[in-house]
């Protein structure tokens, strides 16, 4: 599959492993960095929650408006942002400025896709493989992924742990971080520019009849249903999910634990390495039972594992249970993608894949402002597993209600 991709295939490849790599490396360290610039609880999880926010709103513009303008052009736009936000949480502590820099570009608390990267990519390599191969090739984009964050997180708290050794402060170790992050933000901008046209829409779809005001704003027509359907749900499964954010996760094992960042790193990658074995497999479950009941039969399972971490009496159970979830818990994510390809028409991809992604971003912003004050009250700080598990469970049932009868083309 790697070997028969494209020379742009193989970018987006380069440019998804150098993204993840900058989210994992960020995201470890960064509620930690925001606390030691002199934030409360309120305020980091207030801070997240615009960060996810302005996320949203610049990649609904972007991933709408991308095969209609450009899609490189629009990824460059992107990493522009990822630049902006880099460069100016490391060099401010003033609260406005961070919210600025926050709500405006590209930051990742989750060590997950966020920005306008993932949906356009999603649009272009679906170019070019055939509807067979898709999910394979997703699955793939996934493992580097997965994989990249996991090395990112891994080199995020060695280089902190080292540099606390060697005498550096605990807020200089943690902008170094940031730091890093920015020129990660300039690598990518400059790998953008070397994509082809052919990572372009193709001209000449089969949305020439469709002229409604909707797909002049938003870039749908024919799916417009499916796909609003989808956001919906895929909404509650991010807001489930932004309760245990991985700089979040991260916290709660430095507070309840005391583990320190060197290890927060091999913990998360870990967990990483773990999640993309679990999207690579994921493919091969999707090839015998389908994308849809692959989403639903392996989430469940994740979301029970994910509620009994905080009921481990110690820290060595609480990561084998943590990691046992990892090896499960992205087996939905290359299968949704696939999924939401499919059942759009190809020039309908980077606005679906955007709308949907965004849906999901708007989720995830609203939960961290909730979890922020239980993580400060220890006798509420194991809560937000508990309620992320349970809506998530209930997000399977009714995605699993709502389309398990609409099949994507190479299932029917």
């Amino acid at each position: 599959m790697l070997r028969a991709l494209t020379p742009d295939g193989s970018f987006l490849f380069i440019t998804r492993i150098a993204r993840m790599f900058g989210y994992g490396f960020l995201s470890l360290v960064l509620v930690l960095y925001l606390e030691q610039v002199g934030l409360n609880q309120f305020q980091i999880g207030l801070l997240l929650t615009l960060t996810l926010i302005g996320d949203t709103i610049i990649s609904l513009w972007i991933t709408t408006n991308a095969d209609r303008f450009g899609r490189r052009r629009m990824l460059i736009l992107g990493a522009f942002l990822m630049v902006f936000a880099g460069i100016l949480f490391a060099t401010t502590r003033n609260f406005l400025f961070l919210l600025i820099a926050a709500t405006i570009g590209v930051i990742s608390p989750s060590g997950y896709e966020v920005g306008p990267f993932l949906s356009i990519e999603q649009a272009a390599l679906s170019q070019i493989v055939s509807d067979e191969k898709r999910t394979h090739l997703f699955a793939w984009y996934n493992l580097v992924g997965s994989f990249a964050t996991a090395l990112g997180a891994l080199g995020g708290g060695g280089l902190v742990q080292a540099l606390q050794d060697s005498g550096v402060s605990a807020l200089g170790s943690y902008r170094t971080i940031v730091i890093g992050y920015a020129i990660i933000g300039v690598l990518l901008g400059v790998l953008f520019t070397r994509l082809s046209p052919a990572v372009e829409v193709r001209a000449g779809g089969d949305s020439s009849h469709f002229t409604s005001d909707f797909k002049t704003r938003f870039g749908l027509h024919r799916s417009r249903g499916v796909v609003l359907k989808l956001s919906a749900l895929f909404s509650i499964d991010a807001f489930a999910g932004g309760f245990v954010l991985q700089s979040l996760l991260a916290y709660w094992f430095h507070v309840r634990f005391n583990v320190q960042p060197a290890i927060l790193g091999s913990i998360f990658f870990g967990a990483n390495i773990l999640a993309g074995f679990s999207a690579l497999t994921a493919a091969w479950v999707a090839s015998r039972i389908g994308l849809i009941r692959t989403m639903v039969f392996t989430h469940i399972p994740s979301n029970i594992l994910l509620m009994l971490v905080p009921l481990m009496p110690n820290l060595p159970l609480t990561i084998a249970v943590l990691l046992l979830r990892f090896s499960i818990s992205q087996m939905d994510v290359p299968t949704r993608q696939s999924y939401t390809m499919a059942v759009v028409a190809p020039d309908e991809r980077s606005a679906a894949a955007g709308i949907t992604g965004i849906a999901r971003t708007t989720g995830a912003s609203l939960s961290p402002v909730i979890t922020g004050p239980l993580l400060a009250n220890a006798a509420l700080m194991n809560v937000p597993f508990f309620l992320s598990g349970g809506l998530k469970i209930i997000y399977d049932l009714i995605l699993y209600r709502s389309f398990k009868a609409i099949k994507p083309p190479e299932e029917e």
